[in-house]
């Protein structure tokens, strides 16, 4: 790691010190991590950014992703799973350009930086999950522990297994696209708050809504 990278790091230990939210043995640096989203214990988190009322769990490695707000990472999760080239003679780093974990480079052969994985709102994905690089996962989604995610996932669907397959949707379609055009995780916090009470059942918040602009 150089200088500015070591610097990063400090700061959100100093950070951990500090805060509940951010564990002190957490690794953490080229991130933007919000003021009310937490980072537990022993996760490495980098270059990636995340929004407000999320967490990543402990064990995690996140790289290159961006989270949305209200999700919930469960432990030993792996977020961002780089590529390798399977086009050339060796999928090995060192004969791709840049630095490597082994720190030699036999050559500087061409190799695309993984795209960014994104992650929507309201996303909760299980113990022990694998996503790659360059996905999305829509918001609302489920993603069931133990699974490895090669494909994007849609909005409110469960997912599982490895590869991870289509289980079922959360909710039926109308409902849905009710929630996504909802957006409730924009809402101010004190909004939510009056709001919460019934979040047991998408059925009462639409009718709390609808009763709340006809008056």
């Amino acid at each position: 790691m150089n200088f500015k990278v070591y610097l990063d790091v400090l700061r959100f230990k100093i950070k951990g010190v500090f805060s509940r939210r951010i564990a002190f043995s957490s690794l953490i640096f080229g991130s933007r991590i919000h003021p009310r989203a937490a980072i537990k214990q022993k996760s490495r988190f980098y270059g990636s950014s995340i929004e407000k009322f999320s967490y990543v769990g402990r064990n995690c490695l996140v790289q290159n992703t961006a989270i949305g707000k209200f999700v919930s990472v469960a432990d030993n999760c792996n977020l961002g799973l780089p590529s390798h080239a399977l086009t050339y003679v060796s999928t090995s780093p060192v004969f791709t350009v840049g630095k490597n974990v082994l720190h030699k480079n036999f050559a500087a052969l061409d190799h695309k930086e993984d795209p960014m994985l994104t992650i929507g709102n309201d996303v909760w994905i299980g113990a022990g999950v694998s996503v790659k690089a360059g996905l999305s996962i829509g918001d609302g989604a489920v993603i069931g522990a133990g699974s490895v995610v090669t494909h994007d996932v849609p909005p409110y669907e469960i997912w599982a297994g490895n590869p991870a397959r289509l289980i079922r949707k959360r909710f039926d379609d109308e409902t849905i696209q009710k929630l996504l055009d909802l957006k409730w995780w924009e809402w101010e916090d004190d909004k939510i708050g009056r709001y919460a009470p019934i979040f047991d059942s998408p059925e009462k918040l639409f009718s709390a809504i609808d009763q709340k602009e006809t008056k």
